[in-house]
């Protein structure tokens, strides 16, 4: 052991000794950006802070120690580090002018993180993409579809598109739409919507809506509104939908459709 502390000393100044004093920084470092990442993964479990923003954080802080230990490392060898910063900044700007979209995501994501205008787990609808938020990464936000579809949408777009965000309320207005005959009384269409619309799921207020809204050439408008949470919107609307021809049928209430007659001459 001594005459390996010795051999050391006796070559730290030279190239040999400069490779292990590089292999041997790299080595401590590498498995202090390990220790350190596990820290940091385990103090965004126990923030306040979004899901969706872990992987993006843990990104930049993996970044950071990783250049912070290339520094280091080099030094090591004997390179000037002030010259090769020099070097970098020349060299990050001529990336930066041919990166400038990717460098739009990255401060598009920092943009999300700071406004919050959607939470993990939220249904939002975002440059015409709907889904469920799963992540937002150093460059992309991920949204998962109700058909379990991943869509990533750049973060530069997401900050530049209006988002609708369904979740951020609890609870959702469902509509549903009819055409119905002129033959029928406009009370009896009206009784038989929220009749309808009485099902498992919406919520006593505000109460059931339901109106004559306008003419059409051929039939009369009508809607009939309800209030859920937001998770049961699509359980109460399938059910409304369903409810509707059920009760029309029964009440003999017919819902107009296009027709197409055909004259046939002798």
């Amino acid at each position: 052991m001594d005459s390996l502390i010795e051999w050391y000393n006796n070559n730290s100044h030279g190239i040999v000794g400069r490779l292990i004093s590089f292999a041997i920084i790299l080595l401590i470092g590498g498995i202090a950006i390990k220790i350190i990442m596990i820290l940091v993964k385990r103090t965004l479990k126990r923030s306040k802070l979004e899901k969706a923003a872990h992987s993006l954080i843990k990104s930049v802080v993996k970044i950071v120690l990783l250049s912070l230990l290339g520094f280091i490392a080099f030094s090591a060898l004997g390179i000037d580090v002030t010259g090769a910063v020099a070097i970098a900044s020349v060299a990050s700007l001529a990336v930066s002018l041919s990166l400038q979209n990717a460098i739009g995501n990255v401060i598009g994501g920092f943009t999300l993180l700071y406004t919050h205008p959607f939470h993990s787990g939220d249904f939002v609808e975002i440059a015409g993409e709907s889904g469920t938020v799963k992540e937002i990464g150093m460059a992309y936000t991920t949204l998962t579809t109700p058909d379990n579809k991943l869509i990533q949408i750049p973060n530069a777009s997401v900050v530049e598109s209006e988002i609708i965000n369904y979740s951020c309320t609890g609870t959702r207005r469902v509509a549903v739409n009819v055409s119905v005959s002129y033959v029928h009384d406009a009370q009896k269409v009206i009784d038989a919507l929220k009749e309808a619309a009485s099902v498992e799921g919406i919520l006593p207020e505000p109460a059931i809506f339901a109106t004559l809204t306008g003419y059409n050439e051929g039939s009369a408008l009508y809607t009939v509104r309800v209030w859920c949470n937001t998770k049961d919107y699509w359980t109460v609307n399938f059910a409304i939908l369903r409810n509707v021809k059920a009760v029309f049928d029964r009440e003999g209430i017919e819902m107009t459709y296009s027709k197409v007659n055909v004259k046939l001459d002798k």
